[in-house]
């Protein structure tokens, strides 16, 4: 059995992701969680791994947003690659779709030569997630825009992923909308 690997526009995908998303993610569900208000960015690219043709339900199984952007940490301009939208179907978990999806998504940023470190946001339950795969927690402030304006982003626990630049804390401003 083999495991197919795409990394795609995140625009042109947003049609084959959107089912997975809603399925993941209700409305209902996500009308009741801390981020459930916030506005999202959209993806630059998009990593999908399909279920085996062998399992009884093929299709998209798992997907991680990346996002490129130029943001200021402590007030220096820095490129850095964003980790977002990460979704396995719930009949596919426990098969490590996210771990490969999220590593593919490491190595395509870790290709784009500019991008200095990775952020992603997580709640509590999948803290233990991100560390096992490298992860640091950002123990500064982060900010980005909202509808209402430049917002201090706390609904969830910002993590970065190590290239040239190890941040721990500071001040991270996202210059834009969350991922």
């Amino acid at each position: 059995m083999s495991i197919e690997i795409d990394v795609l526009n995140g625009d042109a995908s947003w049609p084959v992701v959107e089912p997975l998303m809603q399925a993941v993610w209700p409305r209902d569900v996500v009308e009741k969680l801390s981020w459930g208000h916030v506005k999202w960015a959209h993806a630059d690219l998009r990593v999908l791994i399909d279920a085996p043709q062998e399992s009884a339900k093929a299709g998209l199984a798992c997907h991680v947003g990346i996002y490129f952007r130029t943001v200021t940490w402590d007030g220096r301009k820095v490129d850095i690659g964003g980790i977002g939208g990460v979704s396995t179907r719930p009949d596919c978990r426990g098969r490590g779709y996210a771990t490969l999806a999220l590593n593919a998504a490491v190595q395509t940023m870790r290709d784009h030569e500019a991008v200095r470190f990775g952020l992603l946001f997580c709640e509590p339950h999948n803290e233990a997630f991100y560390q096992a795969r490298g992860w640091h927690r950002f123990e500064g402030e982060v900010y980005a825009e909202q509808p209402q304006g430049r917002v201090r982003f706390d609904a969830m626990a910002p993590f970065v992923f190590d290239f040239t630049r190890k941040p721990r804390d500071g001040v991270i401003d996202l210059c834009g909308l969350p991922w």
